[in-house]
């Protein structure tokens, strides 16, 4: 309204402003007398002409000046004159001529100024009763998913994305392409009595390139695709999630066949009852009204919905059934193999050195997601051009990866000697157990170079990729995170605080021995503990015990011994190779970075 009434202001100033300047455009430039003066002067034989233009008078005398006057309105030149006792004989020797007014000049200076504010007032009038209807307009649209066709529009515009531009992932694809054909050839299953899978459910942690992946299925299959998130759903209004689920269902039914994309499933999708206002609340109609759409009463035919999400646990079970999502595809992180080909497609707008090796990179970067991969190889595009220089190296990349990790070098960060010399015997400590350890990882840098909230860092990388892990594998590595802690006790008699992240891993991985994984001998084998998310209370978690009193006491007496038994296997060998860790210490003193070969040349080949 506010931005409505400055118009109107600067509308009228206009036009008196337009006003203004005609009017004064038309008139004379001359002298204005009074009509006693003119009267003199036509007494006096003066005056050649007077021309009448409404109530003024414009006199031209016989030198060739010229003057104005005003007269009375609605009085006449000869009534003026001969109240002025003005003779016929004198007035006859004067040319009187009476200019019409033009019938733009008699709106502008007669009509307009009595229209003029009339027209104002109603067009305040039309502009506020025009807003007042585009809210109702857009009150009763509320519930509409207007988006769906500016989504539609944008992703047929975009790039086509198809399965060969999707690396890893073979399995995925592979249903996912019989969902394809389906769209493509639907009388090639329908002649065998089978049906389109009406919802497929993708799920897989964050990053494995799960829209991508949606992505891709709308380009093999060349059929309309809307997505949406699932958030665009959740008002504070009640009912209108579930208006927007009808308005999208109704759009897709007129394109059919078609693919409808929900990402981010887990808003709406949640198990119902968990929420503050029991089954009445926005997010529990909106996930009704996908479950009537999906599989209720009126078969939905021709429609398949794509969803995506990393929270597979917490959605409802009504939602998970057959019917309507028939089909649960699992995108995991990729393996060394998938891994190398992700390098490759992200390496290919970017100029890298000969001597980079995409399969060093792919080895160094295990649990990376697809989308870590590709973050990966845009951090090492920025720092080569820091450094000014034309090509990627693998240096960089390297530096890249350490700094995904854990995060920028801290530069600014000065240690004193000491501090410095403690980290050193910290990080060794952690290098030469994990060495020394058979079921240890292979130790690929050591570092006293603060990065992050580390002080330092020891990189240790798999040979191959693992998807088990023994307790042997477990208290090796309970051993290298404990051996930080071990050195610093043995070497300066007293413990820092540097080892404050290590405890809480190791403690932490030990309680999952006992409680998950069931590695203990004096318990049964079985779990402790159920882990139920508490929704009203976000990522919230409350544990349920299922255990007594003593078992809990039992529980943590096998956390002490394994925790005891691993710092003990790592003080036994760091005592046995004290030597070696002070050659360790001197050279990171010196350099403040080993890589391996570096490190090897001091503790020789890992056996």
């Amino acid at each position: 309204m506010f931005k409505n009434i400055i118009i109107i202001i600067l509308i009228f100033v206009f036009v008196a402003a337009f006003l203004s300047l005609s009017k004064n455009s038309n008139a004379p430039k001359t002298e204005s007398v009074g009509l006693g003066e003119m009267v003199t002067k036509i007494k006096s034989g003066e005056v050649k002409s007077i021309e009448v233009s409404g109530d003024e008078l414009l006199i031209e005398l016989n030198n060739g000046e010229k003057i104005k006057t005003t007269k009375e309105p609605n009085e006449s030149l000869s009534t003026l004159l001969k109240n002025y006792e003005v003779s016929a004989d004198k007035l006859s020797k004067v040319s009187v001529a009476i200019k019409e007014e033009s019938s733009l000049g008699y709106w502008l200076n007669t009509v307009l100024p009595f229209v003029l504010p009339f027209i104002l007032i109603f067009g305040f009038i039309f502009l506020l009763s025009r807003q007042a209807q585009n809210m109702s307009n857009r009150a009763l649209s509320f519930g509409q998913t207007d988006t769906l066709d500016s989504n539609k529009k944008s992703a047929e515009k975009k790039e086509r994305i198809v399965f060969k531009d999707v690396a890893g992932n073979k399995e995925a694809k592979e249903e996912l392409q019989e969902v394809v054909e389906f769209l493509r050839n639907p009388k090639k299953f329908s002649e065998l009595g089978a049906k389109i899978p009406k919802g497929v459910l993708l799920v897989g942690p964050p990053g494995t390139g799960k829209t991508l992946m949606a992505k891709a299925v709308s380009g093999e299959a060349g059929v309309p695709f809307f997505h949406v998130s699932g958030s665009e759903f959740v008002e504070m209004f009640v009912g209108v999630g579930a208006s927007r689920v009808r308005s999208l269902f109704q759009k897709a039914k007129k394109n059919a066949p078609c693919i409808v994309f929900i990402d981010e499933l887990d808003a709406i999708g949640r198990q119902r009852g968990g929420g503050l206002g029991g089954a009445h609340d926005e997010r529990e109609q909106t996930l009704n009204q996908i479950l009537v759409e999906m599989d209720g009463f009126e078969t939905n035919s021709g429609v398949i919905v794509l969803s995506a999400t990393n929270r597979p646990d917490i959605l409802d079970v009504a939602l998970l059934r057959p019917g309507r999502f028939d089909r649960r595809v699992v995108l995991s992180l990729p393996d060394i193999a998938e891994r190398l080909e992700i390098l490759k497609i992200h390496a290919l707008n970017k100029p890298l050195n000969k001597e980079v090796d995409l399969k060093k990179v792919a080895d160094r970067t295990p649990g990376f997601s697809g989308a870590d991969l590709a973050n990966l190889m845009n951090e090492a595009a920025i720092l080569t051009a820091r450094k000014n220089h034309k090509k990627i190296s693998l240096a960089d990349i390297f530096e890249s990866i350490e700094k995904v990790m854990l995060g920028p070098k801290r530069k600014s960060r000065s240690l004193i000697e000491q501090e410095k010399l403690v980290t050193a015997y910290h990080e060794a400590g952690h290098a030469l157990v994990a060495h020394k350890s058979p079921k240890s990882d292979p130790v690929q840098k050591v570092s006293i170079i603060s990065r992050g909230q580390a002080g330092g860092y020891t990189l240790k990388m798999p040979e191959l990729d693992r998807h088990m892990h023994t307790k042997s594998e477990f208290l090796a590595e309970l051993a290298v995170l404990l051996a930080g802690h071990a050195v610093e006790k043995e070497i300066f008699g007293e413990v820092t605080t540097g080892a404050q992240s290590d405890l809480r891993q190791a403690t932490k991985l030990a309680r999952s021995m006992i409680v998950e994984y069931g590695m203990s001998e004096k318990t049964a084998p079985r779990t402790f503990g159920e882990r139920e998310e508490l929704i009203y209370l976000g990522r919230e978690f409350g544990e349920q015990k299922d255990y007594s009193e003593k078992t809990s006491e039992l529980i943590d007496s096998e956390i002490n011994q394994i925790l005891t038994g691993a710092y003990g296997n790592a003080c036994d060998i760091i005592n046995g190779n004290k030597e070696v860790l002070k050659q360790i210490v001197d050279k990171l003193m010196e350099k403040e970075t080993l890589e391996k070969e570096e490190f090897e040349e001091i503790v020789g080949k890992k056996i």
